[in-house]
């Protein structure tokens, strides 16, 4: 049996038609899940990436959703009925497959050069825009349809800006600490709390260009691909040419970010260990951007042996929490109120020491991230720090008495 596509045509001769939804709801209190049985056949009669559906049910049900499309099996956390999720579908069906215009689901999503998304009508030739504020809009663009992987592997190589979490830099950049924003501000000499041997060369690099102007301490940086190139090009003399490092964290991200599948921790391990990455500290900001979504507060314990294995110094743990830094305060902001979970998780697992987290939950920094954005994610760690420092001073007490 099908039906319709857009069920509020009731034609039945209507010629685009999906099968109906199929679910089965398994296990039992806390563990129950639904598992969608039939996203794939309904994905095709949609020609949208399955993912992309099971996503948008985890959106509009508040629910977590586990997807394995190699095994075809797709889950929703939660007990739903398969009328309730007919019922969900038809939201995605309206918002991110009928064309705008004519409502016919002949359809393809295009990314815009600006990083708008489409709907390009083959029936009446017109393209009307997605809504961007919708989460499932951020999910698409950060994995665009097959149709769109060539442009997306030209953009990689190009710049690893859209595909890392941080903007307008590469991934060498992001494995110094260098964002756009604060790429300006790595040569302002105010004494800020970046005085580490990096930093001060970027700055004996950065004032030698050409594209910066200064207005009242404000820093303007071209930052065209052709300017990056220049400015990477002499922060290399500025290094003697040694650039090799930098290259090789790059290579690293792309890696990870390149696979359809997130790779096991044993390949990443065994890939550092490859690169000969393993003592290299700016590996775990690099890592910090590419292993996680939005669900990292439930994946960062599924990598704990990993990061306890691979963090030999604090420099590890910096670097790492720099790179959650610039995970949620440049590409996923409304994910920043979650941080106090995200430092529970890593100082449970003895991912994290206590030291490291209270330095970095109490003063800001702008090596990551712009300043501003460095206090907004950092004033978000205080209620776990308020809790670190009150549960210290209660074991003070306790000792004493």
């Amino acid at each position: 049996m099908s039906i319709n596509i857009c069920r509020d045509n009731h034609d039945p001769f209507y010629r685009y038609k999906m099968p109906p939804i199929q679910a089965k709801v398994e296990g039992r209190g806390n563990g129950i899940k639904t598992a969608v049985l039939n996203v794939a056949d309904i994905a095709r009669a949609l020609n949208r990436p399955a993912p992309y559906i099971v996503k948008y049910f985890g959106f509009e049900l508040g629910a977590q959703t586990s997807i394995s499309v190699d095994k075809d099996r797709y889950l929703v956390n939660g007990s739903h009925e398969p009328a309730k999720l007919q019922d969900v579908l038809d939201g995605f069906i309206n918002k991110f497959v009928l064309c705008g215009s004519c409502k016919n689901p002949e359809t393809e999503i295009i990314i815009t050069k600006s990083g708008d998304l489409v709907r390009d009508c083959k029936a009446c030739g017109k393209r009307t825009p997605m809504d961007l504020r919708h989460k499932l809009s951020s999910f698409i663009l950060k994995n665009p349809p097959e149709s769109m992987e060539s442009s997306k592997k030209k953009k990689k190589a190009a710049t690893a800006s859209a595909n890392i979490r941080g903007g307008g830099v590469s991934i060498s950049d992001i494995a110094q600490g260098k964002s756009q924003s604060s790429a300006q501000a790595s040569a302002d000499a105010d004494g800020d709390s970046d005085d580490d041997e990096l930093a001060r060369q970027i700055h004996a690099a950065a004032s030698k260009l050409e594209q910066i102007e200064v207005d009242n301490d404000d820093w303007a940086v071209d930052m065209s691909e052709e300017a990056i190139r220049a400015r990477a090009k002499e922060l290399r003399a500025a290094n003697g040419g040694e650039d090799d490092e930098m290259s090789k964290l790059e290579e690293y991200g792309e890696w990870i970010i390149g696979e359809e599948e997130t790779p096991s921790d044993v390949e990443l391990y065994k890939k550092a260990a490859e690169m000969d990455l393993l003592q290299e500290s700016k590996i775990a900001c690099v890592l910090a951007q590419v292993l996680f979504d939005e669900d990292i507060v439930e994946e960062i314990p599924e990598h704990a042996a990993f990061f306890k294995k691979l963090f030999v110094s604090e420099d590890f743990e910096k670097n790492f929490l720099g790179g959650i830094e610039r995970f949620l305060g440049l590409e996923h902001p409304d994910l920043i109120p979650t941080l106090p979970k995200i430092l529970v998780q890593l100082y449970n697992s003895d991912i994290i020491s206590e030291e490291e987290i209270v330095r970095f939950g109490t003063k800001c920094s702008k090596k990551f991230v712009p300043k501003d954005v460095s206090k907004k994610v950092r004033r978000a760690a205080k209620p776990f720090i308020t809790w670190l420092q009150t549960a210290e001073s209660e074991d003070e007490d306790e000792d004493e008495e």
